[in-house]
């Protein structure tokens, strides 16, 4: 049995909920950061993530961030933004999101619509506890080609393959990243640094790209 890195959060869940409603709790909660809604056609569940969550989804994101910065690849992050569609009244804000094959197609934009604009290339989903809705099923309504969700032991990258997600066995978007090699480098945080593990992250994606890894 492996134990679990993470802890659960807290959660409520609210049944009958309108869009107007939801769209209104949105930025209602702009002020109060750490707050996750989580919206599918009237059901609307928030979640209150604790500090193990935050400091994974960061040391995730950090991981997109120095791979992109070493492969010399644009990208836009856009952490916990709301994404929704009101034709679909579902919603959700991921633990972080990156566009990086469309970066180019959002560059600049303060609004970004769904309904015309791609969705973000890559979702991080921190998650060691049973959401009530499922939010795989919002991303893939929502069209977000890939989701790297960590549970708390396993870290799956997923791949939107027809309407539906499956496990891969390489990123799609930053495919010298594996997610062996992502998990690895999550537990050796337990015993490091931040700044020592960021180097550390760094040197190996240098050493990996030396030995031939590459993107695209």
């Amino acid at each position: 049995m492996t134990a679990a890195l993470i802890s659960p959060r807290n959660q409520v869940v609210l049944q009958g909920v309108s869009w107007a409603t939801y769209q209104s709790l949105i930025r209602d909660l702009e002020s109060a950061p750490g707050k996750r809604l989580t919206y599918d056609q009237g059901t609307l569940e928030i979640m209150v993530p604790l500090p193990p969550h935050e400091s994974y989804k960061k040391l995730m994101g950090r991981m997109v961030e120095v791979t992109t910065e070493e492969t010399a690849t644009e990208i836009r992050s856009l952490g916990s933004t709301t994404w929704s569609r009101a034709d679909l009244r579902k919603g959700l804000e991921p633990d972080q999101c990156y566009y990086i094959q469309n970066e180019q197609a959002v560059r600049g934009k303060d609004e970004i619509d769904l309904s015309v604009d791609p969705p973000p290339d890559l979702a991080i989903e921190v998650d060691n506890t049973s959401s009530s809705l499922n939010r795989m099923a919002i991303y893939a309504a929502l069209g977000v080609p890939e989701v790297w969700r960590f549970d708390g032991t396993t870290l799956t990258i997923y791949g939107l393959v027809n309407g539906d997600y499956r496990p891969e066995d390489t990123s799609a978007v930053l495919p010298i990243l594996r997610p062996d090699d992502l998990l690895r480098f999550l537990q050796t945080s337990q015993t490091m640094g931040e700044t020592s593990w960021v180097k550390s992250f760094r040197q190996w994606v240098q050493a990996r790209l030396g030995s031939g890894g590459k993107l695209g």
